[in-house]
């Protein structure tokens, strides 16, 4: 990997970690105060936003210094992401019918959230 494409890839990497970190720390809080079931819902849910981010920061990390080639990069890395979170909550869903939909769903917003605001401290 070239000097550009680690300093690229070391933030990318700290912000899918905080963003689990933050979905950790979430799903932990609403377990202790809404039930363990609502928890693991919301576990799920932020899951879903790690992933996802996870498999984007793969794609992106490897990358040149090439303009045209870093947009196709970045383009293909966020379809792929659009579709593993699409699978991945069908399979949530599926797989956990008795999830509970709203802390799935907030897991995953709050996951999503400390994604983009730790962009903002970038």
């Amino acid at each position: 990997m070239s000097d550009s494409a680690q300093s690229i890839a070391r933030p990318v990497y700290r912000i899918v970690a905080l963003q689990f970190t933050i979905a950790v720390l979430f799903s932990a809080l609403v377990a202790f105060f809404a039930g363990v079931e609502k928890g693991w819902s919301a576990a799920m849910g932020g899951a879903v936003a790690v992933i996802g981010s996870g498999v984007y920061a793969l794609i992106v990390a490897g990358g040149e210094n090439d303009a045209k080639a870093a947009m196709r990069r970045h383009f293909r890395a966020e379809m792929v992401k659009v579709f593993i979170t699409a699978a991945l909550f069908i399979v949530a869903l599926v797989l956990f019918p008795s999830a509970s939909w709203l802390w799935l769903i907030l897991g995953f917003a709050v996951a999503t959230l400390a994604y983009w605001f730790s962009l903002l401290a970038v």
